[in-house]
């Protein structure tokens, strides 16, 4: 049985296959499934080593969903024929890729009949880190706004989708005409029919437009939560290669702060953030406050296991119902994953779906 790993040759990446073998016994509370489709999502290098879990050889695939084929003798979740999803461990020594996995019935949820395969295994770590964002960092609640920086992503998204659904007002930025008829045209797919997104701000035409445009749709009082995917340090220039381009509409950190209202609520992706002095000023006199946003810590630790299997549940069930509707995305055959994992990882592609 081969799976998809990465080995670090200096400082370069390779994507391999290699011939993993699984034990004849299972554990006790492990489940043997059959992979049906795997998500691809890059590798965060630095994070694996910092918690001491880098290897020679990385597996790759976390994001599974699959068919039970056996189960431990006290497993009491699942049984064979079961149809599951779930991330694998950061661990784990099991490839998702591998036609065969063994994970512990702790790390799944089941999978409704409805549900297509491939679109949940694409979509679920975004799922996973909307929740993370909106309920466990941000508490939001219904009547609050929200500005979520770059809403056409597959993460921005999600964050739209379950903020409209509890009753959130949300803003939010658009990088291209294409992004931003979209934005405007999103709808729920049960209930009233009014737009998901009540101001879509084109920072592609005019980056500075963002803080008059937010402060305009609230009254000048701000929003009560900002979520980003990156912030700029420093004052923009002009891009100086093609895959920075992307970059060039990451909001400055400055404008963030700037949006946000009293008693506000920041929660960023940015790993290395640093506030300048006026700027823990500015937060200070607002008494507003930053979280980062890391949702691999759901399977750094097992103290809130309950929560981040309810979680899960809860993502795959509006999945299911139309609440949560992911971007489509079209799913490349097993020969292909490895060059679908140098798209993601060294092309910056947010996502890939493999189907088995």
């Amino acid at each position: 049985m081969k799976g998809l790993f990465c080995r670090i040759n200096g400082s370069e990446l390779k994507f391999v296959t290699q011939e993993t073998t699984l034990p004849e016994v299972l554990g006790s509370h492990d489940v043997r499934i059959h992979v049906k489709a795997c998500g691809l999502s890059p590798v965060d290098l630095k994070f694996l080593e910092d918690m001491g879990l880098q290897r020679d050889a990385i597996p790759l695939g976390r994001e599974v969903t699959g068919i039970v084929q056996r189960v431990g003798p006290k497993v009491t979740f699942f049984q064979p024929d079961d149809e599951v999803v779930g991330i694998l461990p950061l661990d784990s020594v099991c490839s998702g890729l591998s036609d065969v996995i063994d994970i512990n019935e702790q790390y799944l949820v089941e999978k409704p009949a409805k549900l297509s395969c491939t679109s949940v295994a694409a979509a679920l770590e975004d799922g996973l880190r909307a929740y993370s964002a909106l309920h466990a960092h941000a508490r939001m609640a219904a009547g609050q706004t929200l500005l979520v920086v770059d809403g056409a992503s597959s993460f921005g998204l999600m964050c739209i989708q379950l903020a409209s659904y509890h009753g959130v007002k949300v803003l939010t930025t658009s990088h291209s005409q294409e992004q931003h008829t979209f934005l405007e045209q999103l709808r729920p797919s049960v209930g009233v029919q009014e737009p998901l997104v009540v101001r879509v701000i084109p920072v592609h035409k005019n980056p500075s437009e963002l803080i008059p445009a937010v402060l305009e749709e609230t009254g000048g009082l701000g929003v009560d939560i900002v979520v980003d995917q990156g912030v700029s340090l420093q004052e923009k220039g002009e891009p100086e290669e093609e895959e920075e381009e992307e970059a060039a509409f990451l909001p400055h950190k400055h404008d963030i702060i700037s949006a946000l209202a009293v008693g506000g609520h920041w929660v960023t992706s940015q790993k290395d953030l640093q506030l300048d002095p006026p700027d823990s000023r500015l937060m200070f006199l607002k008494s507003a406050s930053v979280s980062f946003l890391n949702a691999q810590v759901w399977l750094a630790s097992s103290s809130q296991q309950g929560r981040y299997l309810h979680i899960l549940r809860d993502i795959v069930e509006k999945m299911s119902s139309g609440v949560l509707r992911p971007q489509p995305e079209e799913a490349v055959p097993l020969q292909d994953a490895a060059a679908a994992m140098e798209n993601v990882q060294l092309r910056h592609k947010k996502r890939a779906v493999v189907q088995m």
